[in-house]
């Protein structure tokens, strides 16, 4: 057994307590205490390897991104007006990237390797995007010794089926390998639950969170791929593409499934979720 646990984390930057506003650190409060509770879950599978699905680093047209640069560094700012920032580095796990590069190749799955920088060294360093700086912020200092990382990028341009599959070559490569591997799906929910958001009103919103709430309830979190793009896109989700990884890495392991905590702070729907394996 290496695959030792996985679990959904938001990476709304608020809820870093010090990038939040005098008006905004209670509200995101719920989050932080189911942020900090997925780090000390994290913190008890002892990792060798934490492999992070983000939405936000690079992302090249119908591939799933793999981050295969030896470091990735990051800075994150409260906003251009409020300088309060936090900044992360962490060592990336080269050998298991290429590795999953090298076996979604074999499968004829869409993916690429991404370096930055030079090809090895301190400066082949992929800049950390606020989808991986956000749980990792928590995750990270929970941990000793610490894990390194490898980031990944689903892809919004395939089909929902290949990023499934992607996650399934994932839990498939963690359990033959000789390290501790936990998941990380980085994702928001909806995103159209206020209409002050850059995205407005749209009852989808309500009804995606919903049905995600109750898929991980329900330890049915493989039901989202049925969800129908005209709905999805009326959501506007931040979520459905690393948490269909996140379904394919669970795929046929005895996990059970647990929601943290849920809320919808400003506009947008925030989840913690937990999935352990079954002893």
């Amino acid at each position: 057994m290496t695959l030792v646990y996985a679990c959904i984390a938001p990476h709304g930057s608020e809820a870093i307590a010090k990038l939040a506003s005098k008006s905004t650190v209670r509200k995101f409060q719920k989050t932080r205490d189911g942020l900090r509770k997925l780090a000390k879950e994290v913190r008890k599978g002892r990792p060798d390897t934490i492999v992070i699905a983000t939405p936000h680093n690079l992302k090249v047209w119908q591939k799933i991104t793999v981050v295969t640069a030896e470091n990735s560094t990051g800075t994150l700012q409260a906003s251009p007006r409020n300088k309060r920032s936090v900044d992360l580095r962490v060592r990336c796990d080269v050998e298991f990237a290429k590795s999953l590069l090298e076996a979604a190749t074999r499968r004829k799955l869409p993916v690429v390797g991404a370096n930055y920088g030079t090809s090895e060294g301190l400066t082949s360093d992929m800049p950390m995007d606020w989808g991986t700086l956000v749980p990792l912020w928590f995750i990270i200092p929970e941990c000793r010794p610490k894990p390194k990382v490898v980031i990944v990028t689903p892809s919004r341009e395939i089909p929902l089926s290949q990023n499934f599959q992607f996650g399934r070559v994932i839990g498939e490569l963690s359990e033959r390998k000789a390290k501790r591997i936990v998941f990380v799906a980085s994702a928001d929910q909806a995103h159209r639950h206020k209409k002050f958001g850059p995205y407005g009103f749209n009852k989808a919103s309500k009804e995606y969170d919903k049905f995600v709430v109750h898929a991980i309830q329900g330890g049915r979190i493989k039901s989202i791929m049925r969800l129908k793009p005209k709905f999805v896109d009326a959501s506007r989700p931040d979520s459905l593409w690393q948490m269909t990884m996140l379904a394919g890495v669970v795929d046929g392991l005895k996990m059970n499934a647990e929601l943290i905590s849920y809320d919808v702070p400003t506009y947008f729907g925030m989840i913690c979720a937990s999935f352990r394996r079954n002893s």
